[in-house]
């Protein structure tokens, strides 16, 4: 059979087609075959760089692909989340957050993203705060440290690992709450200085993640005088809460969480999840966040999408009120 010229070059278009369609399916389903890139917007040392090291090595594991950690510190981790929503939204490019992106909008007065370009993937965890004061301190208590920073006005200093991040904030409402003052040093991270400065008495307290403190208030380095959440901490039950220490009703907590670039295929993100979902029920894991202060725990993308946004809800006036703002 003789075919007309143009049935032939149909025909010959459709066979060159076939062996690219079995590759481009193969392509989306062999995620991930190259470098995952686990971004933590801290220095390595610190209590967030330890969780991304825990979770991406196991990460690794269950995606069948090698998951670096890359640290990108600066601006209250804002850097990192600059560069995360500026990456190919291709699943490559994960940050593990320690705050709402959505937050940056009020902290910052320049922004190079939008901060809403983000897919939450799935929660890691959660954890409570802890106030820290040198060793030799004259306050015991957090009633005794309330009442040196009243006797000092303009004087009492304390250090967050940078501005606008959950412990800044934290520390900020526990100023209203407490009705004292005390004047805000921002670091890069505890590993970045701040836990020096402290044993030096250069600083007069550190509001940061139990799990950055922890070791340092249990081996002595650092007094621990409270912590941030309701009730005390299962991981750290020695440490007081600060309604305990005399201000009523104050309970917070933080989490942290994983997020890709907004447009990333859904596929993507669900694969994720569910490997997030398997590895945060291991004991293995559980047993290597506690020391850290965190209290394992999963989330669909959904949930943590609310979660971010109640945090925006709750830190928006705080930070508007505080008149905090950074270029």
């Amino acid at each position: 059979m003789k075919l007309q010229r143009r049935d032939f070059l149909r025909l010959a278009a459709g066979a060159a087609a076939l062996p690219t369609m079995p590759h481009i399916a193969k392509a989306q389903a062999g995620y991930p075959n190259r470098i995952v890139r686990m971004v933590v917007g801290f220095p390595a040392g610190g209590g967030a760089d330890a969780v991304s090291r825990i979770i991406s090595a196991r990460l690794s594991e269950l995606l069948g692909q090698q998951v670096v950690v890359e640290n990108k510190p600066g601006a209250g981790s804002n850097l990192a989340l600059d560069h995360v929503a500026n990456s190919p939204a291709d699943g490559y490019t994960i940050i593990m957050s320690v705050r709402a992106p959505g937050l940056s909008r009020d902290l910052f007065t320049r922004l190079s993203y939008d901060p809403d370009a983000f897919a939450p993937v799935s929660r890691i965890g959660t954890y409570t705060h802890m106030l820290v004061v040198p060793k030799d301190h004259p306050a015991k208590t957090m009633q005794d440290f309330i009442a040196h920073a009243k006797a000092n006005p303009g004087k009492v200093t304390f250090a967050s690992p940078g501005i606008g991040t959950p412990s800044h904030l934290t520390a900020e409402y526990l100023k209203t709450r407490g009705n004292f003052d005390m004047t805000h040093v921002a670091y890069r991270g505890v590993a970045a200085g701040a836990m020096n400065d402290l044993m030096a008495n250069r600083i007069d307290a550190m509001v940061n993640t139990t799990g950055s403190l922890l070791q340092h208030a249990r081996s002595g380095n650092a007094r621990g005088l409270a912590v941030t959440s309701a009730k005390r901490s299962a991981l750290a039950p020695e440490f007081p809460t600060m309604q305990e220490s005399g201000v009523p009703g104050f309970d917070i907590s933080s989490w942290y969480g994983l997020f890709m670039p907004l447009k990333t295929p859904p596929d993507i993100i669900r694969k994720v999840n569910a490997d997030m979902v398997k590895m945060l029920t291991e004991p293995e894991i559980k047993a290597k966040l506690a020391p850290l202060g965190i209290e394992a725990s999963s989330s669909t993308p959904e949930q943590l999408a609310a979660q971010a946004k109640a945090e925006v809800e709750l830190w928006g006036p705080v930070v508007k009120a505080a008149n905090i703002k950074s270029d």
